[in-house]
């Protein structure tokens, strides 16, 4: 079936991205499965609870994806929106295993999910004998249905255990961390390229007790698709994001994008490129207990590697060559 550019496709499936769904159909559903429990329909629930509990431990134990579900048409509907594209800079060998890390968050980080989660892009080909997994917030996978479509795509927990279980379960394993978090999400304006990076080191030990590579990427192009409204520090919008932070787990952003109609605004985001440069993989010895000093050496090095290839591709993909990239 030939895909053709929808974005009425697109709206309905990039809020199935958006975090604020997930919470949105939590609340829709848990109170459905308790109803449907009182009515003739009480073995659907009853039965899928009894899934959950025998399945709970999935999500860290190397979750369950679906080459049908990443392969799905929509997927390349929302490729061609921007378009989405992935740039490989060198090969990865499926002898090892890959830590990567995901720069900038943006907003909604839709080269990471189109690249990495999806065939969309064709990752498969371009790095062969790799299964790429992107890791997320681990509540997600406690959402009834939202946990197995998410384990379809080949998303994981960022809990430690899940990490530690694909970084040590055979190789050719690589998967993603957005280094930067939720709190690199209000960063997300046009024109920045500001990352939360210096204090972000446990991605690194994790490396190093695994003997993984680590691997820099940079999406150029993450923070353009949206227009955010930021608040100042003082101000009680940003206390309140602050607040529904600690509650969540994420920050609540107010973003606009283009409407339906030219020149209108709305929800769906600007059709910009977005491209994903996945960098040389940074080989590492396996330390079972790395001190600190090591620690700080390799992340460093990664840093380093990071800030060379934004500045080797930033003037091919739309920023100045007077543009630098900022770590706090």
């Amino acid at each position: 079936m030939r895909c053709s550019k929808q974005p009425n496709h697109f709206q309905s499936l990039s809020l199935l991205h958006w975090p604020l769904s997930y919470l949105a159909i939590f609340w829709i559903l848990q109170p459905l499965f308790i109803y449907l429990l009182f009515t003739s329909l009480w073995p659907l629930p009853a039965f899928y609870f009894v899934w959950l509990f025998l399945d709970w431990k999935t999500p860290e134990q190397g979750g369950r994806r679906s080459a049908w579900v990443r392969n799905w048409c929509v997927w390349t509907h929302i490729r061609d929106y921007f378009p989405i594209t992935i740039l490989k800079t060198k090969d990865l060998p499926p002898q090892h295993n890959y830590l990567m890390g995901v720069h900038p968050h943006g907003l909604l980080t839709f080269g990471a999910f189109c690249n990495f989660c999806t065939e969309a892009t064709g990752f498969s080909k371009t790095f062969p004998g790799i299964t790429p997994h992107l890791a997320t917030l681990s509540w997600f996978f406690k959402i009834p249905l939202i946990r197995d479509y998410l384990m379809a795509k080949g998303v994981c927990s960022v809990s430690q255990p899940a990490i530690d279980y694909l970084l040590s379960h055979g190789t050719g394993n690589l998967v993603g961390i957005v280094v930067g978090g939720v709190g690199e999400a209000l960063q997300s304006v046009p024109n920045t390229t500001t990352l939360i990076l210096q204090k972000r080191k446990g991605f690194v030990r994790t490396a190093l007790q695994h003997g993984a590579h680590l691997v820099p990427t940079f999406t150029f192009g993450e923070t353009e698709v949206y227009d955010q409204v930021v608040f100042h520090q003082d101000s009680r919008m940003y206390k309140f994001q602050s607040f529904f932070r600690r509650i969540f787990g994420f920050y609540f952003c107010v973003f606009y994008g283009q409407g339906f109609r030219q020149g209108s605004l709305g929800l769906l985001p600007y059709s910009r490129p977005i491209v994903t440069v996945v960098g040389e993989p940074l080989p590492l010895p396996q330390i079972e207990k790395p001190s600190q000093e090591i620690v700080d050496k390799y992340h460093a090095l990664y840093m380093d590697a990071l800030h060379k290839l934004f500045d080797q591709h930033k003037t091919q993909y739309g920023c100045s060559d007077a543009q630098k990239l900022l770590f706090l």
